[in-house]
């Protein structure tokens, strides 16, 4: 079991397939031009099998494909069908334009469900933010994941001034369809044009939805960064992750992976620390990977705990999608 000196095991891990993506979100990846990691120095499919599977005899239960936009990988298909003979739960977050093409991959691979980002339901808006005209093949798409069994969770950051007035839309989503919703706070990263101002409190929007709708509690889980709800009468359920104003860190299991095999033990952390240098290189990645969890901070990687007085420009850390989500 990995541990760090909170005595909070972790045993889940996020492995970034790449830097790049199809979309240009602008909380995630907003400059057009952003440079990429280059091709050799990425982790390649038998590196992030190897390391993952080093994880694994180390506790880790979980692993979650993350990008960029992990699709857009060319070996997506082999990576996955290799890390499904691993023995943990396996699963994605995407921006879910491309998961037609990969159906049958994702079927054989054992995947039960997918995280799909999707902040808006208006085709303009979702152009707006996104800087790609695909609002249609990403619904269709999460219909055809529906469809097939796999179930679908909808990763919906909210930001003030923007989609705050489309939560009561996404909620009516879940009258008929088995989907879960996740309103996720506007996170701080590099060059994301963040400020609090723009923060949607997630106990606000509990607030307003419960005005509207009969809810129920559903169990959370020791480690789940959500709380979760039902809705008396509806087939999907909803909830809320207070990354900011409500903070799980007291109970992260979380380790992260970037493209270039940087291990980072939070999200918001700025350390990081080299396993693809050191696998490469033939040395034990052990010693790194437990020394990376004893330098985890207690919570927000030591940057900050009061997000109503961040200051974005000093802030030590990537961009979401150097980081991996």
């Amino acid at each position: 079991m990995l541990h760090d000196t909170y005595n909070r095991i972790h045993d889940y891990l996020r492995i970034s397939l790449t830097d790049n993506c199809n979309f240009r979100c602008t909380y995630c990846m907003p400059d057009e031009s952003i440079s990429l990691i280059p091709q050799k120095k990425l982790m390649q499919a038998d590196e992030i099998f190897s390391i993952a599977e080093i994880f694994t005899t180390l506790g880790v239960k979980k692993i979650r494909l993350t990008g960029g936009e992990p699709l857009v990988r060319k070996d997506f298909a082999a990576i996955i069908q290799r890390l499904s003979t691993l023995p943990v739960q396996l699963t994605i977050t995407t921006n879910g334009v491309l998961l037609d093409r990969y159906k049958e991959v994702l079927q054989k691979a054992g995947i039960q469900s997918v995280n799909i980002s999707l902040d808006t339901l208006d085709p303009v808006k979702f152009l707006q933010i996104t800087q790609r005209d695909q609002f249609q093949k990403v619904w269709d798409n999460i219909l055809m994941c529906m469809d097939h069994g796999i179930y679908v969770k909808l990763n919906i950051v909210l930001i003030k001034g923007f989609n705050d007035d489309e939560v009561l839309d996404f909620i009516r989503l879940t009258k008929s369809l088995p989907v879960h919703l996740r309103f996720i706070e506007f996170m701080p990263f590099d060059k994301n044009e963040w400020n609090k101002d723009k923060v949607v409190h997630n106990q606000l929007v509990l607030e307003s939805v419960a005005q509207q709708y009969e809810l129920f509690k559903l169990r959370d889980d020791k480690n789940d960064t959500a709380k979760k709800f039902g809705i008396f009468g509806h087939a999907g359920t909803v909830s809320f992750i207070s990354t900011l104003s409500d903070s799980f860190c007291g109970t992260c299991n979380r380790m992260r992976i970037t493209a270039d095999g940087k291990m980072k033990n939070c999200l918001f952390g700025a350390e990081e620390f080299d396993l693809l240098g050191a696998f490469r290189k033939g040395e034990n990645i052990i010693p790194i990977i437990e020394r990376c969890l004893l330098k985890k901070h207690k919570m927000l990687g030591g940057q900050f705990d009061d997000y109503t007085h961040v200051d974005p420009d000093k802030l030590q850390n990537r961009s979401m999608i150097k980081i991996g989500g």
